[in-house]
């Protein structure tokens, strides 16, 4: 079994409203970080993406992929790799709890990336976690400055 990466952060912000930033892909290159392009493929009946292009460049980790999208509950989403030139697995995804009251949001972001050429472990463990406090921290940032909408 692949190890994966997680981390949590606490946003002002009510689960809706950081959900809606999160499902608003054409913008992701505005706050991600490592994502520079994205490109919503399919969505479902509720109008929600299931697959997105990705271009995404976190430094050991370059790629351009297709990732497929799933809201199994409210406040979750996932994701799972359906194609890529670099990367041989990517799994992840967003879960978010309410606190305070529920003007705030626990989000919790977990992800396993495993890539077609070597790289030790530890480099694939430190990729991950660049990845995912980026995409926290610009998420935060995004959500409490009320750019979202």
């Amino acid at each position: 079994m692949a190890e994966h990466t997680s981390s949590s952060i606490t946003i002002e912000a009510t689960p809706a409203e950081v959900m809606a930033v999160i499902a608003d892909f054409g913008r992701y290159a505005e706050w991600t970080g490592e994502v520079k392009q994205a490109e919503v493929l399919e969505k479902d009946e509720q109008g929600r993406a299931t697959q997105v292009r990705l271009v995404l460049d976190a430094g050991a980790i370059k790629d351009d992929h297709v990732l497929a999208y799933s809201w199994p509950e409210p406040g979750v989403v996932k994701w799972s790799l359906v194609k890529s030139q670099m990367l041989r697995q990517i799994d992840g995804s967003y879960s978010l709890a309410p606190v305070a009251g529920g003007k705030h949001t626990e989000v919790t972001y977990q992800l396993t990336v495993d890539v077609k050429i070597p790289m030790l472990g530890m480099i694939k463990r430190k990729a991950e976690k660049v990845i995912i406090d980026r995409a926290l921290d610009g998420l935060k940032k995004r959500v409490e400055s009320g750019t979202a909408s």
